[in-house]
């Protein structure tokens, strides 16, 4: 039995949390087309006859921005990859650039590193496949460098064995039927962003944040309460949308996500709040868990 814990790191937009899902399974880390749509350090756990990964999935490290936020964040992708026994770093198919460096030089040299080259399937001319892994071979001691597609799952075992190979000797760490060391709360609240982000877009800028003010668990059904946080008072109509259609498809969609993960019905009441600044508040970044 082999068992470890592998970073997922890499700039934004690149797929780290499509992977991560496509890897284990199921739907623990959100995405949408938003660059930095994941803000936590997520772990997700596959469990497999002979072998344990234990996936730490890590916001898209940010070069270009500097507030509390993108501060902490930042902080989050370099405390995992401090503390994992692989990294895995995800890149996109043709493109490697000085911010993809960034985070490769974030990885300690005592740790092996495994490059991910992602999205092969949206390669305009698929023959500039070939030149660009030797290209990127040239950039630097990799342990392994393994082309795959998260959406179509191309390759993901391939990238599981070289992932394996280098796993250190050792018992489980998490339970065969966990998936997460995450609450359901949290999963609450970050179905909730996500669809904040996918029907909304660019209307609404980066600071959205979402809390969960009641979460109760009556038998087998669970009551949640939940504030969008926004940053201007002219952001709230947005969300809410003309007579509450915008509010309500982003309470149903994510309603529907609990229910598949939870397994059971979900009582879902979903509001807005207008909290200025609140992305460069120290302490309100600590409240809605930030580290």
């Amino acid at each position: 039995m082999r068992a470890g814990r592998i970073a997922i790191v890499g700039r934004p937009n690149v797929g780290k949390s499509t992977l991560l899902n496509a890897l284990v399974g199921e739907k623990l880390s959100i995405v949408s087309r938003r660059a930095q749509t994941t803000r936590y350090n997520i772990l997700g756990i596959l469990t497999q006859s002979d072998a344990q990964y234990v996936f730490v999935d890590t916001p898209g490290f940010q070069t270009a921005h500097g507030g509390p936020l993108h501060q902490r964040m930042n902080r989050g992708v370099k405390q995992a990859v401090g503390e994992v026994d692989l990294a895995l770093l995800v890149v996109e198919a043709g493109r490697y650039d000085q911010r993809d460096h960034v985070v490769r030089q974030l990885v300690p040299a005592t740790c092996p590193l495994i490059v991910a080259v992602n999205k092969i399937d949206q390669m305009a001319d698929k023959n500039d496949l070939l030149p660009f892994l030797a290209r990127l071979a040239g950039q630097g001691e990799f342990a392994a460098i393994v082309p795959v597609s998260a959406t179509r799952r191309t390759q993901l075992d391939f990238l599981l064995g070289e992932l394996r190979q280098r796993l250190p000797e050792a018992d489980l760490l998490f339970a065969e039927d966990e998936l997460t060391d995450r609450s359901e709360r949290f999963l609450a609240a970050e179905y909730i962003r996500e669809k904040v982000f996918r029907l909304i877009g660019d209307e609404l800028p980066y600071a959205v944040a979402v809390e969960i003010e009641r979460f109760v668990v009556d038998g087998g059904l669970r009551r949640i309460a939940a504030a969008i946080i926004v940053d201007r008072p002219r952001q709230k109509p947005i969300l809410i949308g003309r007579a509450g259609e915008t509010m309500k498809r982003i309470a149903s969609e994510a309603r529907q996500d609990m229910q598949t993960m939870f397994g059971g019905p979900v009582f879902l009441e979903v509001f807005v709040k207008v909290r200025s600044g609140w992305a460069d508040d120290e302490q309100v970044l600590s409240k809605l868990g930030y580290g």
